[in-house]
């Protein structure tokens, strides 16, 4: 069996408000149902976890009663629509929660997602997928298009304004890294592990880490991660 971990633990500061980003609508519906809805339409048989804040499980339910939404399960991983587990102090310490649902001697790829991406394409979705049944850990990636400076190393680096040393970098040796990630289960589990590190700015660093290389595969321009108003606006005019 195939597993997604749907990671939602943001707060709405960037957005400026009270509720939390991934409940905001987006052609009249929460970010976060889409986002679930997307993986569903993947694969009716992909088992679905859902990691949110145990202080806004009550406010999901709600939601789920107002828009009709189908209820999480609780419990042992494979069971319900889909499941619902407590997050943790960070990323990483959420998707430890989430990998806790997996049975240790699962076989299969899990992938890790951001909540507030709700426009992943379904030939992505498939491509991390299929791609990590050999590769065992892949990510999607877009190509930068604007060009790039660096702040060289000076010690405490100035605002934008001041007056600080940069240089140009080669833009076709960057790449901006999306989500779904997706790995071997067995790998993503042991790779969880490790003790936690500053480091591990998403799963692929976790994996890197470990001691495994990622392989990258052609992510969609359109899977954005909306994370201010500016994002919010864009997710509209998609969801049009």
């Amino acid at each position: 069996m195939d597993y997604i971990i749907i990671v939602a633990g943001g707060k709405g500061l960037r957005m400026g408000g009270d509720i939390p980003k991934q409940f905001l609508p987006i052609g009249g519906k929460p970010i976060l149902m889409r986002t679930l809805e997307r993986f569903r339409a993947y694969s009716e048989t992909l088992q679905i976890i859902l990691v949110l804040p145990k202080d806004q499980h009550d406010y999901w339910f709600q939601l789920c009663k107002e828009y009709h939404f189908p209820l999480p399960s609780t419990g042992e991983a494979g069971k319900g629509p889909y499941l619902m587990t407590d997050g943790g102090e960070t990323r990483f310490h959420s998707v430890q929660h989430g990998l806790a649902l997996i049975p240790d001697d699962a076989q299969g790829v899990v992938g890790v997602h951001d909540g507030v991406r709700p426009f992943p394409s379904i030939e992505v979705i498939r491509n991390c997928y299929e791609t990590a049944r050999t590769a065992k850990a892949v990510i999607p990636v877009i190509p930068v298009v604007e060009t790039l400076r660096v702040i060289d190393p000076i010690g405490t680096i100035g605002t934008i304004g001041t007056i600080v040393p940069t240089h140009t970098v080669p833009r076709g040796d960057y790449r901006l890294v999306q989500t779904p990630q997706t790995f071997d289960i067995q790998l993503l589990k042991a790779a969880n592990q490790q003790p936690y590190n500053d480091n591990f700015t998403d799963d692929a660093s976790v994996v890197e880490s470990y001691g495994h290389p990622i392989t990258l595969v052609e992510g969609n321009r359109e899977n954005i991660k909306i994370t201010t108003p500016y994002d919010l606006k864009i997710a509209e005019v998609l969801i049009g």
